[in-house]
């Protein structure tokens, strides 16, 4: 069985000239929710230089949220979320143009990427006959890593992006 290795939650770019890794970074806390740190479960933390992509269930959905460290606020994904979708293992670019996640809707789980500039949402893996699961963007956007099970056995595959097609 072939293993995908994730990116540990250690804040690159945030805690360059630093030293003593890791470091905990003390966001305030926020009983409405409009902040990093709130009373509602939050999963799947990814950083970048500047963002923190993370799935919660502020608003009664398990939807993807997006935190700058830098202004310490959340940032508006307009298009991103849907109310028939439960969001799962996001990820972003080191820019954090681009989004990656699992969305599951009636059973079925499909891999999305948003672009935040164009605030467009597109399904990448709808003409896969297969589950996927736990997908990662790479650093610069050009390609997307996610599990597919295929042949009775969870394997890796590769989507890139410019060529809007599966690696084989």
């Amino acid at each position: 069985m072939k293993r995908f290795i994730f990116a540990s939650l250690f804040v690159g770019s945030l805690l360059s000239g630093c030293v003593g890794y890791p470091r905990i970074l003390n966001f305030p806390f926020d009983s409405s929710g409009r902040s990093l740190n709130s009373p509602y479960l939050e999963n799947s933390p990814q950083v970048s230089a500047r963002f923190i992509v993370f799935t919660s269930d502020r608003n009664g959905s398990q939807d993807v949220y997006l935190f700058d460290a830098q202004t310490r606020r959340l940032i508006d994904l307009p298009g991103l979320n849907a109310l028939d979708e439960i969001a799962s293992h996001p990820s972003i670019t080191e820019d954090g143009k681009y989004i990656v996640f699992a969305g599951t809707r009636q059973g079925r789980t499909n891999i999305y990427i948003y672009n935040r500039e164009t605030q467009q949402k597109r399904n990448v893996t709808s003409n896969l006959q297969a589950d996927v699961r736990n997908p990662s963007i790479s650093a610069d956007g050009s390609r997307i890593a996610f599990e597919i099970a295929k042949n009775g056995q969870w394997d890796i595959a590769v989507y890139d992006i410019s060529e809007t097609k599966l690696i084989e």
